[in-house]
């Protein structure tokens, strides 16, 4: 066909040129920039906010970087905002770029962002809100799950359901129309693979317009209140450039708009569908965006399978699938596979084998990876998902240029990630920060700053190099949404330090519980944030004050007494902090004992949880008085300092909840485990406590319950009944004297209990109970051994681990030398002589200390 009749069908003869595509489709693309050469015309009219018109311009700046996407919100409230995404493939950068490389004008024509986003709140005020765009997505209770139309979707009033796949994606119905089952592996035969072929530039516009054109004839505009709108407008924005330029006009617009742009209307009829819609002040500009954020995977309705593929499509200038098969051998050679370039020779062949018996004109992203899975993986889809996540899908993050519009804030953060080298990244990485370097205290800083303002850019986690407080480990993201997030805490300040200071006095005072109060202060003194930390002092103060309830308590001081370790490492001041701190001790001391009386199981296990965290509490909360004490006092640390006395109260509050009955036996039990550990039972207190609670006059669960709460958990206490022998028989013989009836209630404490042994510790606990009670005592005082014991110290053994034990104490030869003489005396005088009564008890002082 002539080109002036493929332009003539095109729209080109009798009106404007109707350009309709798929969105973030390569093929659209390519056929776009090849009719817009062919056709010249003086403007270009793209779908999208008309708000954007001011922005185009910046899309030929040196720093803009597509992906990128247009954001939309309200002015009064950010959270309410929507986002039109362009990838590099896109039809519309592309029309975008070529307008400005040939200083067309180009204009966008889509319904107003300042009536889509008002009325997606009308619309649905508590729900996600749908702008409608080509590719956008209205988030006002936040951009993690945006919705989106689709331009090629029909959305029909009638029922069935081959129109309900119309209404989710036109494209499927012309797949299976034409007998693929797959909607992609269709549009890549058909429009991908095609190119464009000589001078047939109007060509794909043509049979695309002809095919939605019979779709909307067969189901209508579906009703779909919003499509007629969207095309009314779109049809006055033509008509008002027809004006201007004549019927010089090029539209990109999605494919599924072209029959409806192209049917006469009256203007009238236009102008009242618009009549009467919402508006909210809004403000545009332009973010960076992901080809991840692009995937339909991530709730983008019209996203695509395989942005990395169609990136690579676009850019690659000749032999596609080699070039793919280079870049997966790369890949994988990274992550230490053994690919060589004969294993990309035979992924290409196969490519291409299985195109042609598959009938297909090109290998496509389907047997692409087919080949690669078989040739380069060896079968396995281990590898072939890391090719999935970093190629066809990938992580290329755009860039736009400092000149476009920005918030205040937004303007800071960039600022200071410029400043501390921190440059936002897609792809998930681990940063190890030193915070005894000033770069990397300034990076902390900051990420807990943009925390606190709900700009969650990079979550902590557990260091696996050190466990000091001068460490930390962060796991790093940048997704797209943070912008719209950076927009919201905009009202908080115009610079990062303002904004978190400003959002932790706000968050102080509304506050609800105690320990959020704690949990903030903590948070301030990990972001440096001295002007807030007053203010959230004084709350904490008052709301400790007049808060009663021991268990609120309970919850706030770890976190409390937590912050209190950074003020070495980051400089801060918490000598308030250290006081309120010690008050809130002393009041859990007062009111625990009462509060932990008569309460059932669950409230009892909560409790418990809180003594074990209050206890770690107080040990490092008396660290921190000794230590400023003997700051202040110009002296080594005393035993009668303030570090010690709270320890002492604490010990006689943990007495006091071992001996009361009132107290549930999970707690009782927990009280003597604790005094045990810290050494604060005199030899044999332990298992003459374990026998009372264990003897016949004592309800089985409540026995149960305090062998829980002693040698329950994670807390080592299978190897503290490993090593005595005595409390293990003990709780041998009580357990089979439990009556048949009471068995079965005490079995899931019993097995909740013991199941949280390492598997070695269940193995020796077996071994010894098989063997049965005193098996030790009796192998010691015969001077046979038994099978896992020597019947003696092995000296030779344990000074072998001297040097090392040395070495991580900090001792010197001479402390060595000694030791070992200490060591060899006590040696020839003691060991001999000991019995296996002292044996044990050493194992057990050892144990506890």
């Amino acid at each position: 066909m002539p080109e002036a009749a493929r332009a003539a069908g095109a729209g080109r003869g009798s009106g404007p040129l109707l350009l309709g595509v798929r969105h973030h489709g390569p093929g659209s693309a390519r056929a776009v920039r090849a009719a817009l050469e062919a056709a010249n015309p003086r403007t270009v009219l793209i779908e999208g906010p008309p708000e954007a018109d001011a922005l185009i311009a910046l899309a030929a700046e040196e720093g803009m970087q597509p992906p990128v996407a247009l954001l939309a919100h309200v002015v009064d409230e950010p959270r309410r905002s929507a986002f039109w995404p362009l990838a590099e493939f896109s039809p519309e950068w592309v029309a975008i770029r070529w307008a400005l490389e040939h200083e067309v004008p180009a204009r966008f024509i889509d319904l107003p962002a300042t009536h889509t986003l008002a009325w997606g709140q009308e619309e649905a005020p508590d729900a996600t809100a749908t702008p409608d765009g080509p590719d956008a997505s209205a988030t006002p209770d936040g951009p993690e799950a945006p919705e989106t139309s689709k331009p090629d979707t029909s959305q029909t009033s009638d029922s069935g359901a081959s129109e309900e796949a119309i209404r989710i994606d036109p494209l499927a119905v012309l797949a299976e129309t034409a007998g693929y089952d797959d909607p992609e592996r269709w549009w890549e035969d058909v429009i991908e693979h095609r190119g464009v072929r000589g001078s047939d530039a109007f060509g794909p516009f043509e049979v695309l317009g002809e095919a939605m054109g019979a779709l909307r004839e067969a189901y209508g505009s579906g009703g779909h209140e919003r499509d007629l709108v969207r095309e009314a407008y779109m049809r006055l924005q033509v008509r008002a450039a027809q004006r201007e330029f004549g019927d010089d006009v090029a539209v990109v617009c999605g494919a599924w708009h072209v029959p409806a742009l192209r049917h006469k209307t009256a203007v009238a009829a236009d102008k009242a569908l618009l009549k009467g819609l919402p508006k909210a002040k809004v403000d545009m500009t332009w973010v960076p965006w992901t080809h991840r954020r692009l995937a339909r995977s991530s709730g983008y309705g019209a996203g695509i399978d395989s942005p990395g593929w169609y990136g690579h499509l676009f850019s690659a200038p000749d032999r596609p699938i080699e070039r793919w098969m280079t870049k997966v051998a790369g890949l994988l050679r990274g992550e230490d596979r053994i690919v060589s370039s004969a294993h990309v020779i035979e992924a290409v062949r196969l490519a291409d084998t299985l195109a042609a018996m598959r009938g297909r004109p090109l290998p496509g992203l389907t047997e692409s990876t087919d080949a690669v899975r078989a040739v380069m993986c060896e079968g396995s889809d281990v590898p072939l998902a890391l090719v999935h996540d970093r190629l066809i899908v990938g992580d290329v993050l755009g860039e736009v240029p400092e000149s476009a519009p920005a918030v205040p804030l937004q303007r800071d953060l960039d600022r200071i990630q410029r400043r501390l080298r921190l440059k936002p990244e897609a792809l998930e990485r681990e940063l190890e920060l030193d915070l005894r370097k000033e770069n990397d205290a300034g990076r902390s800083r900051l990420l807990h700053r943009l925390r606190l303002l709900g700009i969650e850019w990079g979550a902590p986690t557990e260091s696996r190099g050190s466990t000091g407080t001068f460490r930390e480990t962060w796991r790093l993201r940048w997704e797209p949404e943070l912008a719209v997030r950076v927009a919201e805490a905009g009202v908080w300040g115009t610079t990062v330090l303002a904004a978190a200071t400003a959002k932790a006095e706000a968050d102080a005072v509304a506050a609800g519980a105690l320990a959020d109060v704690t949990t903030l202060a903590e948070r301030c003194l990990l972001a440096e944030l001295p002007d807030a930390l007053p203010v959230v002092m004084r709350i904490l103060a008052d709301r400790a004050a007049l808060d009663a309830d021991v268990g609120h308590l309970a919850q706030a001081l770890p976190a409390l007494v937590r912050s209190l370790r950074y003020g070495d490492v980051r400089g801060t001041g918490t000598h308030a902090l250290a006081e309120v701190a010690a008050g809130l001790a002393e009041r859990v001391f007062v009111g625990l004992p009462p509060a932990c009386a008569a309460l059932d199981a669950d409230a009892a296990e909560e409790m418990r949880r809180h003594v074990d965290a209050v206890h770690g509490a107080v040990g490092l909360l008396g660290e921190v008085r000794t230590e400023a004490s003997s700051v202040a006092e110009g002296q080594d640390p005393r035993p009668e300092t303030d570090g010690t006395g709270i320890r002492t109260r604490w010990h006689t509050v943990l007495r006091t909840l071992s001996a009361r009955e009132a107290i549930p036996g999970v707690i009782r039990g927990r009280a003597v485990r604790l005094l045990l550990d810290d050494g604060e039972l005199v030899e044999g207190e332990a298992a003459r406590l374990m026998g009372l609670v264990l003897s016949p006059g004592t309800v089985p669960g409540d026995a149960a319950a305090w062998i829980e709460g002693f040698v329950g958990g994670g807390s080592g206490g299978g190897m503290l009944l490993v090593h005595d022998e005595r409390l293990l028989g003990l709780v041998d013989a009580w357990l089979t004297g439990v009556p048949g009836d009471a068995f079965t209630d005490v079995l899931p404490l019993l097995r909740r209990t013991f199941s949280a042994y390492e598997p070695g510790v269940r193995r020796t606990l077996g071994e010894l109970v098989r063997r049965g009670p005193g098996t030790r005592e009796r192998a010691a005082a015969t001077g046979s051994a038994i099978p896992g014991f020597a019947t003696d110290l092995d000296t030779d053994r344990a000074d072998a681990a001297l040097p090392m034990l040395h070495l991580l104490l900090g001792l010197d030869e001479n402390d060595a030398d000694a030791d070992d003489a200490t060591g060899n005396d006590v040696n020839n005088s003691d060991v001999n002589n000991s019995d296996a009564n002292d044996n044990d008890a050493n194992d057990l002082a050892g144990v506890g200390r």
